[in-house]
């Protein structure tokens, strides 16, 4: 994977010397020279990583990274502070602001590479998700992010073979006010399914097992795959560190542990572990407003519109039936006018489970709007079609419907419209043309019953 990334540095040998390692592993570099410089590259070219110096004139990197964190334009892009200062306070401080890590001048190839390819992997998730909720689904439930949610103490598992070094490094983490728990303590790692766990943190020295295929496994899991992975290295073994980072580990420190940059990392990577379940919740309840009938529970037009085309094409593929019921409330504006809209939901709700109680798990049960259902029959002749459609008329005529808490409790019945696929030829909107035909004859009928128009 390649990425845009800009490069923000006063010193212009800096900038060149970042850009050529860069540019030797195929990224795109854009440049600025100054505070002000950068945060009108990143609201014009949305990097998708931000390398930024910290000792600069005027503006520092500091307020720049505040900066780009406050505004929503930005607010996403990983910032990783460059900085000539040794002092951990200082990186730390750099954290604090809102970036998502640190490099240390003169700029190592290797840590440049793998905060690099760590950020990647990240961003890769992050904007798929962010890029779906856009695309989704945006509407009035799409409450904003949980800051409480996203920055409450950190839930750890430790993953080391070392008795007494995952003792230690869990009470390091647990003075600092998380809860962490070591595989000795636990005895097998039952409780990542169990709990839910924002960071993983793995010894790449462990004897008693490979953590390299460990870190596969995690990845391959459902139930694992977005936590964050924190790998414990040693100095001398980079090699192995980068090859953590590439299957899909989060984030790498070397021993002796900084207990500063460990509490920094750990804050950066639950964030991050939060903000992509959070994300994806959104997205996923995005995708349910999107097709269903907030109401009654059932599919909506949207959902219905879809599948019809999909069941048509099968059943013209197959040489199979096909059949549609278009169900109407008889006298439903009467509810309203004389009991008000609250009866009306009332009775919706209960149309809507009175028809998925008398469908086939394969018939899909729609509403299309207002006081109209359509239910899908895949597989279905018309006489049978037309047969469950009485058996749903029947269910909703049998008894009362309770409305206002059960204050109250009225008589419903439906009018209902059945056609059937006539052939290769026949488009959605005829099956739903003859079906709304058949409904307006039930209706002029009497009401209260079923018609049909098969061919």
């Amino acid at each position: 994977m390649t990425a845009r990334i800009l490069v923000v540095d006063d010193i212009e040998a800096n900038r060149r010397l970042l850009q050529a390692k860069l540019e030797a592993q195929y990224h795109t570099v854009l440049l600025a020279e100054h505070g002000a410089q950068a945060l009108e590259l990143a609201h014009a070219e949305a990097p998708e990583i931000i390398l930024l110096d910290v000792m600069m004139p005027g503006m520092d990197g500091y307020e720049v990274c505040r900066r780009l964190k406050a505004d929503p334009v930005t607010s996403y892009i990983p910032v990783v502070m460059v900085t000539a200062l040794s002092e951990m306070e200082d990186r730390v401080r750099g954290l604090d602001a809102g970036a998502e890590d640190f490099l240390t001048k003169p700029v190592d190839d290797f840590l440049l590479n793998s905060r690099i390819t760590a950020l990647m992997r990240y961003n890769t998730v992050a904007s798929e998700l962010r890029q779906r909720e856009a695309s989704g689904i945006r509407s009035g439930a799409m409450e904003e992010l949980n800051r409480d949610e996203i920055d409450r103490p950190s839930r750890i598992f430790i993953v080391d073979d070392e008795a007494r070094s995952s003792a230690r490094l869990a009470n390091t983490l647990r003075a600092q006010g998380h809860k962490a728990t070591t595989l000795m303590e636990a005895g097998d790692m039952g409780e990542l399914a169990s709990e839910r766990v924002d960071v993983l943190i793995l010894s790449l020295s462990a004897r008693s097992f490979d953590p390299l295929k460990l870190i596969a496994h995690f990845k391959m899991n459902p139930v694992t795959r977005s936590i964050s992975v924190i790998l414990i290295c040693d100095p001398h073994d980079k090699a192995k560190a980068l090859r953590g980072l590439e299957i899909g580990a989060s984030d790498m420190i070397t021993i002796p542990i900084d207990r500063q940059e460990l509490a920094a990392r750990i804050r950066t990577q639950t964030r991050r572990t939060r903000y992509i379940d959070i994300l994806r919740q959104r997205v996923d309840r995005g995708l349910e407003l999107s097709v269903i009938d907030q109401l009654t529970g059932l599919h909506n037009r949207r959902y219905m519109n879809g599948q019809l085309e999909q069941f048509m094409q099968r059943a013209v593929r197959g040489n199979q039936p096909l059949s549609l019921m278009m169900a109407d409330i008889d006298h439903f504006k009467a509810v309203n006018d004389t009991h008000g809209h609250q009866a009306g939901d009332d009775v919706l709700r209960e149309i809507g489970k009175r028809l998925r109680a008398n469908v086939r798990p394969t018939d899909v049960v729609c509403r299309t709007g207002g006081e109209e259902f359509v239910v899908l029959m895949p597989n279905t002749p018309g006489d049978l079609a037309c047969a469950a459609a009485e058996r749903i008329r029947k269910a909703v005529a049998a008894e009362t419907f309770p409305v206002l808490g059960g204050s109250q409790s009225l008589r419903i019945t439906v009018s209902a419209g059945v056609s059937t696929l006539q052939g290769a030829d026949d488009r959605a909107d005829d099956l739903m043309h003859r079906a709304d035909t058949a409904l307006y004859q039930a209706k002029t009928g009497g009401r209260n019953r079923v018609e049909s128009i098969a061919a």
